[in-house]
């Protein structure tokens, strides 16, 4: 572990293997530029997220690749994850752009060239499947966010996520009886599949800390920037069903209508989210927020 600008930097315990294979086998050079390409990949998210102010818990190093963890809870703007997210691929495009710069004045030779850029086109590619945590699965969970009901984005994308890495998974495996497992797509199946269905497990706990940054954010800037957004809803409703509509971008009224059309009254999201997380009764029905 390294820490450098109050940012934690991890290695995974498989790395140092990795890296002592490549040495037995003469490849060592190749896996240190895979590494410092993984590494710039994710100093670009880091980059980004620190000039819109996030917190950067840290960054793991895995031996396939790297993720960065942002202390965001779904509070940050749709904008800004988009540009956090496509921060990193963008500087493996700018090394691509530098790889055949070098190639184009004779710096570098065109095997070496080559392999460099060829590094970089597939981390890009690898990185953008559409898959959590990669960067492609942040940047479609972030669109759909602007659509749904962050509830609703959470638990889709984590199972869509789940679905796609149990078929990567499933295309290593295919080649057996031919020419033998992809072991390398497989143990990257794998590691994903096992971080959606831990994150799918979790998906309520991760809503409430969003629900509870909501509160205190409306609390403290009110609902600056966010466009209003009426939803019809019956009195029995219950809480919980009003707290898992709510869309990020928007602040929400609830217009509680009679079966017969009558409207009986109007619910602020400030006051569905107090009652929520203070006396949190899920079940509640929302005709008792009137009592």
């Amino acid at each position: 572990m390294i820490k450098l600008c109050g940012i934690v930097f991890r290695f995974h315990s498989l790395f140092a293997v990795v890296m002592l294979l490549s040495l037995l086998t003469g490849y060592l050079v190749e896996a240190a530029t895979l590494f410092t390409i993984v590494l710039i990949h994710e100093l670009g998210h880091v980059m980004a997220a620190k000039a819109f102010g996030w917190k950067v818990k840290e960054v793991r190093l895995l031996p396939f690749g790297g993720v960065a963890e942002m202390d965001s809870q779904g509070k940050n703007r749709v904008s800004e994850e988009l540009a956090v997210s496509i921060a990193g691929p963008l500087q493996n495009v700018v090394m691509i752009v530098f790889a055949w710069g070098m190639r184009h004045f004779g710096v570098w030779g065109e095997q070496w060239s080559m392999f460099f850029i060829e590094s970089n086109r597939l981390i890009i590619l690898f990185n953008l499947l559409p898959i959590l945590p990669l960067d492609g699965g942040k940047i479609v969970q972030s669109v759909i966010s602007l659509w749904a009901g962050y509830y609703r984005t959470l638990a889709v994308c984590l199972k869509a996520s789940m679905a796609l890495s149990c078929a990567m998974i499933l295309v290593a495996l295919l080649p057996l009886r031919t020419s033998g497992v992809q072991l390398n797509l497989a143990v990257v199946g794998c590691f994903l599949a096992y971080t959606n269905w831990c994150d799918l497990k979790n998906v309520h706990y991760v809503f409430l800390r969003f629900l509870f940054h909501r509160e205190l954010h409306l609390a403290k800037n009110g609902k600056t920037g966010m466009r209003a957004r009426p939803l019809a809803v019956t009195p029995e409703k219950k809480l919980q069903q009003l707290v898992r509509s709510i869309h990020r971008p928007c602040y929400h009224f609830f217009y509680v209508v009679e079966t017969t059309g009558e409207l009986q009254g109007i619910l602020t999201e400030n006051r569905v989210l107090h009652k929520y997380l203070t006396e949190f009764r899920p079940d509640s029905a929302v005709s008792e927020l009137f009592r």
